[in-house]
């Protein structure tokens, strides 16, 4: 792989012309030409009105469920070929168990983001945020919270340490959402971003449009960038902050989040001593963050903030575990564990940062500057001339409060140790980062924990809580998930990515509905109390999803309740409670008039009262959401209940899917007793038989 490096824009692979300036990539272990990387001549301006044109159409036609389902078939195809993957990503310096890290992470994204989407969105393009907000006394006139998708692209500029996760993490919630994503890798590894988003497009599953790839310099980008547009951002601090000034951002309506470089802490308790299984954990979770990826992550250990007790046991553990661990080399050479950095500039630049906190009074206790010898792929030990390599090294600062080691750093298998003497010190050190991605704390007492966590949450985007109870099935420090928010606030960038739904909403506009129940019905999808209803005598549960239409309704007949009724579901379910059962200690109650009903009690014949018992298109009832009681029932009063169809959401890949039900339960006086929202599976279609059109369409 010598040629150019492709870009794939515009529902096509392209290249530059020959003899076009470009930038060359070396094997990191080895400085081997890889690629050239050049974008003398392509066209940003029209790939970026194809996403927004093209890609939004092919996403628009599809539902978050069917999106969701693509994400999966995605991560099928990355998995059937991720073989060539682990291939290349040796090249940048991973080893394997790096390259486990960002391939395999990325393509747990995809699932993880395919398993919430069909969990957690409905199926259609319209996310409802919130309850209903009535802005009337009669019902007339309602608010709700709609998410819909941006009418832009999503555009991505990666770091170099993770080109295969950082892409994925950000393409996931943006295809979920509807947008369309242009990814822009950083140089030094985008071969292997070029090689996933050819899996991918290879894979002939990926909507048209929705996907695009620049690989090379982009220095017109936010020239063409528009209202509706969004650009995801890990890098530096400084490129962030940059490109936060551009006019698209600042004026233009441009979304812009960032992720970026920060010194991250990890906090020794003083219950955590030396011979403490919370020690051990400490100290294998620092080795384990020093040299994953060489130390080459965003969330990587970058303070050590240890009692001043235990500064000298936490040096020797992490010498003796580096010693006995560590074996550093080209990644291709049997037994390697820790890699090379990315790039003879990468390795520069980690050796000048070091020498500026040794300048700012660091000294270095473990590991040295001098060029290591390493493992080559002969088996052969020595330095390399032309290979990334630097050794994992910890600074001991003996001021804490020095400015350097709080703002400096070194993106590599580099930390700085501190002590501190008290608790309050331990979390101020930690908000002298000004800002982090995460922070560990190792500690087995609760009460330090809390003292810790509170203190500096607000400077965190994610604290870990280490200790003997979770130590062996903790992710561990520097292990950013699908499910949780990753980013942080000041200097980590300020903003967030992942965090389940979350970072899908990112994508999308939050906007104010205000209208009638019938408007806010058509506009949501979901039925809205007031809203028209069918109530033309064939029962909704004798209606499979093909037939089933939101405001179905079934309004049952009345059912008095007797004494003996709750005196007998009281003795039967064991629920004496006084209310039911003492006439005095009830009337004495502020809120009963005497004995009342079971509020289960009435849900139950509330379920007899609607229920349709013949075998047909309804499966089950998995649960009952929103229960609340609102008027007691007390012997003599009657009730009934109205079950209407409010939400209808098939599943892509069953037979049936999901149907929710609004409940109200009635009084003689027309008051309302209880709400709550029924929640059934349904078939899609009657079985044995087609749904005739006409049917379908009633």
């Amino acid at each position: 792989m010598t040629e150019y490096l492709p870009s794939f824009i515009e529902g096509a692979w392209w290249t530059p012309s020959a003899g076009s300036p470009s930038t060359e990539v070396r094997d990191a272990s080895t400085g081997e030409l890889v690629t050239r990387v050049s974008t003398t001549g392509l066209d940003l301006a029209a790939a970026l009105v194809h996403a927004r044109t093209v890609g939004q159409a092919s996403l628009a036609a599809l539902t978050f469920h069917q999106r969701a389902v693509l994400l999966k078939q995605f991560a099928l195809a990355l998995t059937a070929r991720k073989d060539e993957l682990y291939a290349l990503s040796v090249r940048a310096g991973a080893t394997t168990a790096d390259s486990w890290v960002d391939i395999d992470g990325g393509i747990g994204v995809l699932f993880s983001y395919s398993g919430k989407g069909r969990r957690e969105l409905p199926n259609g393009t319209v996310r409802i945020d919130g309850p209903v907000e009535p802005l009337s006394k009669d019902g007339s006139f309602l608010g709700r919270h709609v998410h819909t998708t941006l009418p832009g692209v999503a555009v991505q500029i990666n770091a170099f340490n993770f080109p295969v996760w950082g892409a994925l993490e950000k393409f996931a919630p943006a295809f979920l959402a509807g947008m369309p994503t242009l990814i822009k890798p950083a140089t030094p590894t985008g071969y292997l971003a070029e090689a996933m988003v050819r899996i991918l497009i290879e894979s002939g599953l990926v909507p048209e449009g929705t996907l695009q790839l620049v690989s090379g310099s982009v220095t017109d980008l936010f020239d063409h960038l528009l209202l509706g547009d969004l650009v995801g951002f890990t890098g530096s601090a400084s490129t962030a902050e940059s490109l936060r000034r551009h006019p698209a951002v600042q004026t233009g309506g441009v979304r812009f989040t960032a992720e970026t470089d920060s010194i991250n802490a990890s906090v020794l308790g003083t219950d955590a001593t030396a011979g403490t299984p919370e020690f051990e954990a400490y100290v294998r979770q620092l080795v384990t963050e020093m040299t994953t990826k060489a130390g080459q992550k965003c969330t990587a250990i970058r303070r050590v903030i240890v009692p001043e007790g235990s500064a000298d046991a936490v040096i020797e553990a992490v010498r003796a575990r580096l010693s006995e661990r560590t074996v550093l080399g080209d990644p291709r050479a049997e037994g390697v564990t820790m890699g090379p950095l990315a790039s003879l500039a990468q390795r520069d630049e980690v050796l000048r940062q070091v020498a500026v906190l040794q300048d700012a009074g660091g000294r270095i206790v473990v590991g040295a500057l001098d060029a290591p010898d390493v493992r080559h792929v002969d088996g052969s030990s020595g330095p390399s001339a032309d290979g990334a390599f630097v050794a994992p090294m910890l600074l001991r600062f003996d001021d804490a409060q020095t400015d350097a080691v709080h703002e400096v750093e070194a993106f590599g298998p580099v930390a700085s140790l501190l002590t501190y003497a008290t608790v309050a010190e331990a979390a101020a050190l930690v908000a002298r980062g000004g800002g982090s991605l995460v922070t560990s704390i190792a500690t087995h007492d609760p009460a330090e924990a809390v003292a810790l966590a509170t203190r500096i949450a607000p400077f965190n985007g994610r604290l870990l809580v280490l200790d003997r109870d979770d130590a062996r099935s903790s992710t561990g420090h520097g292990s950013p998930l699908p499910n949780l928010v990753h980013g942080g606030p000041g200097r980590a960038g300020g903003g967030e990515e992942l965090g389940g739904i979350r970072a899908v909403l990112h994508h999308m506009q939050r906007t104010a509905l205000q209208g009638s129940p019938q408007m806010l019905t058509a506009l949501t999808g979901v039925w809205h109390a007031g809203a028209a209803v069918r109530s033309d005598g064939r029962h909704p549960f004798r209606r499979s999803l093909a037939e089933l239409r939101v405001g179905d309704q079934v309004a049952s007949g009345s059912r008095t309740v007797t004494l003996d009724d709750i005196e007998t579901f009281a003795q039967f379910t064991g629920d004496t409670f006084y209310a039911h059962m003492d006439e005095t200690a009830a009337a004495a109650n502020p809120f009963f008039p005497g004995r009342v009903a079971h509020g289960y009690l009435l849900v139950s014949w509330a379920a007899g009262l609607f229920v349709d018992p013949e075998p047909g298109p309804v499966l089950a009832n998995y649960g009952l959401e929103d229960l609340r009681f609102v008027t007691p029932v007390s012997p003599g009063d009657e009730i009934r209940v109205e079950l209407t169809a409010k939400q209808i959401t098939p599943r892509e890949t069953d037979d049936y899917g999901e149907v929710r039900w609004d409940a109200t339960i009635r009084n003689q006086r027309d008051e309302t007793v209880a709400t709550y929202d029924v929640l059934t599976l349904v078939r899609k279609q009657p079985q044995g038989e087609t749904v005739p059109a006409e049917a379908v369409h009633a």
